[in-house]
């Protein structure tokens, strides 16, 4: 980690208290659906955040979903923690991240896609991941917005763009021209946070499951798949599909409902 990067990170404002409130209701095993809607209800744009964030197309529910309750229990408490704080977490940076050639709604479409996918695929058989991987899918790329203001404010914007066309790696690009890449910044930040322990290891090793934590690993190389399989463009191809389908093989994860949940993202 750079030490302007770092600190950066460490100059972040703390969350808002309605991100404390539903990290409460979540981590405590006491706490019911009712707890979840009830801190969400409270706050109005939040709410309206999290319903039009359910109502996208990509997940492909053929009713509106026009309450809070009703999101709740059709995604589950986990999923719509991601909702969440994606909303929240969004809102606590500027993002600027033209040296990636990637306009704000173009780096909101990638989130989107990426967390949609991995919804799409692990829903029914992961359900019980999905608290940590629906964070994780949203917020995985927040990094970028960090390494993007270290690209511009020392110069090297053009430098990272030379390096990115030749290598065609992202991660690859930022390790070699910042030191450091996108997962392991936004892993950074929720640790700063003070997330819990498993969001910081998905984060952190999802690229590399096999360093996490060995209870960590199967929700990492998920987040892997999803990461290869919807690249930073946003674009699923069948280039992407077919690296992405490799991992699901190397990782014996559940290929019928990837290959599903692939078809639906390409719709």
């Amino acid at each position: 980690m750079t030490e302007e990067i770092l600190k950066k990170i460490k100059q972040l404002p703390p969350l808002p208290e309605s991100a404390m409130q539903i990290e409460v209701v979540y981590q405590d095993p006491d706490s019911s659906f009712n707890d979840m809607v009830k801190i969400l209800e409270k706050d109005p744009l939040l709410t309206a955040d999290i319903l039009k964030a359910a109502n996208s197309p990509l997940y492909g529910f053929s009713r509106e979903i026009n309450a809070i309750s009703q999101a709740v229990g059709l995604f589950g408490m986990g999923t719509v923690r991601g909702f969440a704080l994606a909303s929240i977490v969004k809102k606590s940076f500027a993002l600027d991240l033209s040296p990636y050639k990637l306009s704000n709604e173009m780096f909101s479409s990638l989130s989107k896609k990426q967390h949609a996918l991995m919804t799409s695929w692990c829903i029914k058989k992961e359900n019980k991941l999905l608290g940590i991987l629906s964070p994780a899918a949203f917020l995985v790329e927040i990094g970028k917005v960090l390494i993007a203001q270290e690209l511009m404010s020392e110069g090297k914007v053009e430098e990272f763009q030379s390096v990115l066309a030749e290598l065609g790696d992202v991660d690859a690009a930022e390790k070699e021209v910042v030191g450091v890449d996108t997962p392991e910044v936004s892993a950074s930040i929720f640790a700063q946070w003070k997330f819990e322990e498993g969001l910081v290891e998905v984060i952190k090793h999802c690229q590399d499951p096999q360093n996490a934590k060995e209870e960590y690993q199967r929700a990492a190389s998920i987040l892997h798949v999803v990461r290869t399989a919807v690249p930073m463009n946003g674009l699923i191809t069948d280039e992407s599909v077919a690296a992405a389908t490799e991992l699901v093989e190397k990782y014996g994860l559940d290929m019928d409902s990837f290959n599903t949940a692939i078809e639906n993202a390409r719709l």
